[in-house]
């Protein structure tokens, strides 16, 4: 008799009702339904991934830099073979094991001075991102504010978490600061309890838009006030353009520890590390810092961040004196190439075009375009088939109306032919269309 012999009844069929609502919720469907787009259409060039330029990987880097890294765990660590090994091979610390050399990057690049014991390296910043609202939702009083239109990855972390988030306009200057108040009464009023505002202050995504100085001041001053938390992330201010001025982060600025700071390592390191951090250095009562209670969660969700991948980035950093300014050089000058190609191109083809217009960003990767008609997934589908060319609808990102009318341009993974030949594509597409 085989094993399987008693076995009776029809195989499991499981019911959507009986999951997690948040696996019906749109803002899950649309990372995989713009990847899967890009996939099922590979010959249409793409505007639509904010992706490093492959242009700058080297198979051999990845060799050069665990080397590195080795090396630096014997002269500047003391280091013998055998715990050499084990600091790659085994199951590492929780908090991460390049958390100094972070620290030290940080304070060269963006003048942030922080305990590198208050740094987390994850998986990725959606890890920290996702630790961190984990922590914040304390009861289901609990709300999170996010500056629209917003990254989907956020809105999508905080419904699995089953935090609700409140919208705020983004406005010209990257927080419309009146509306932020608004919404904290509004929120307080429903019973709500505000925990903490995520938004991008540099080169945003999708928006492209950054947060001025005085805004940047105005903002720290308001959440302390308030008290909330500003989640900061910020994967994009070192590629900005050459006339355009370095502003400190909010953390650089914060002298309350009211920020916690989203870093992500995917653009100046490279993605398929997947490696991230936060920086979180709240106190807690009873001793002990934010980054610390993360660490609790993290050693149930993913135990360790990759020892390898980690060895990896601090191998990159410590060849380049710690620096990531220094290590990005060549991408900086390339997404400055492509992003005044994109803009120069747009000026081109659509200056005068009744209904069309865009944003100018002082760097980043992203361009909105807004047009005079609906875009949809659908016509992003016709957009591949009939003109070869993709890009991501803003109604991804944001619920308010006038995005249904926007697209949103990434310039980061094409070459400037690429980008002129994909914008005569959507020339083509606009003109078909209006």
């Amino acid at each position: 008799m085989s094993a399987s012999a008693g076995l009776a009844g029809p195989p499991v069929l499981l019911e959507p009702a009986d999951l997690h609502a948040s696996l019906r919720d749109p803002a899950l469907r649309s990372m995989n339904f713009l990847n899967e787009v890009a996939n099922r259409f590979p010959k249409a060039l793409s505007f639509a991934p904010g992706r490093p330029a492959e242009s700058t990987f080297d198979l051999a880097d990845l060799h050069r830099y665990l080397d590195a890294y080795a090396r630096h765990l014997v002269e500047r660590k003391g280091y013998d073979t055998v715990r050499v090994n084990r600091e790659l091979f085994q199951y590492g610390r929780t908090k991460g094991i390049v958390h100094e050399l972070i620290a030290r990057q940080l304070e060269l690049d963006e003048g942030i001075v922080v305990d590198p014991d208050a740094v987390l390296v994850t998986v990725g910043a959606q890890e920290a991102l996702w630790l961190v609202l984990r922590a914040l939702r304390a009861t289901e009083h609990d709300v999170l504010l996010a500056v629209a239109p917003t990254y989907v990855g956020l809105t999508g972390a905080a419904r699995l978490l089953d935090l609700p988030v409140r919208p705020v306009r983004e406005g010209e200057d990257g927080v419309d600061l009146a509306d932020l108040r608004a919404q904290l009464r509004a929120a307080r009023a429903a019973g709500q309890r505000p925990r903490a505002l995520y938004l991008v202050p540099d080169f945003s995504n999708p928006s492209g838009r950054s947060m001025p100085l005085e805004t940047r001041r105005r903002l720290l001053e308001l959440a302390a006030r308030e008290g909330i938390l500003l989640l900061e992330d910020n994967p994009y201010s070192m590629f900005r353009s050459a006339d355009a001025d370095q502003l400190p982060t909010l953390k650089a600025l914060d002298t309350g520890h009211h920020v916690v700071y989203l870093g992500s390592l995917a653009k100046t390191c490279f993605p398929g590390a997947r490696v991230g951090f936060a920086i979180a250095d709240q106190p807690v009562a009873g001793g002990g810092v934010l980054a610390d209670e993360l660490s609790k969660a993290k050693s149930m969700l993913t135990v360790n961040t990759s020892p390898v991948s980690q060895a990896l980035v601090g191998g990159l950093l410590l060849e380049h004196g710690g620096s990531l300014l220094r290590a990005n050089e060549r991408q900086i000058a390339i997404y400055r190439e492509n992003l005044h190609c994109l803009l120069r191109g747009l000026a081109d083809r659509f200056d005068g075009v009744p209904g069309v217009r865009w944003n100018t960003p002082d760097g980043g990767f992203f361009v909105v375009v807004t047009v005079p008609f609906a875009v949809t997934d659908e016509l992003l589908e016709q957009a591949a088939v009939q003109h070869g060319v993709l890009f991501t609808p803003m109604c991804h990102f944001t619920e308010d109306p006038a995005a249904t009318r926007q697209l949103r341009l990434s310039c980061s993974s094409l070459t400037p032919a690429e980008i002129e030949q994909g914008l005569d594509r959507l020339a083509a597409l606009i003109a078909d269309r209006s």
